[in-house]
């Protein structure tokens, strides 16, 4: 398992990512960016990311959504609630 995918991170490019080991381990993380989206994006942003990184991360299964790292103090509710 690679735990936790910090798609932000060279190398780490989601599409790459699970084309060359989605299907030989799983991918843990990376459901939405903690440090960029979460905090300054608008919900639909979020949603709009979280889709997206469901979709090529969790197609064929291997994948435990989480977020990339700590939730911070300044994390509109609005932006959480997006999230699910």
């Amino acid at each position: 398992m690679i735990n936790s995918v910090q798609c932000s991170v060279g190398g780490m490019e989601l599409r790459r990512l699970k084309n060359e080991f989605g299907n030989e381990i799983v991918l843990g993380g990376g459901g939405v960016n903690t440090q960029a989206m979460l905090p300054f994006g608008t919900p639909d942003e979020v949603y709009r990311e979280v889709k997206e990184r469901c979709e090529i991360f969790g197609q064929d299964g291997g994948f435990v959504f989480q977020v990339i790292h700590n939730i911070v103090d300044n994390v509109p509710m609005e932006n959480m609630l997006a999230t699910k």
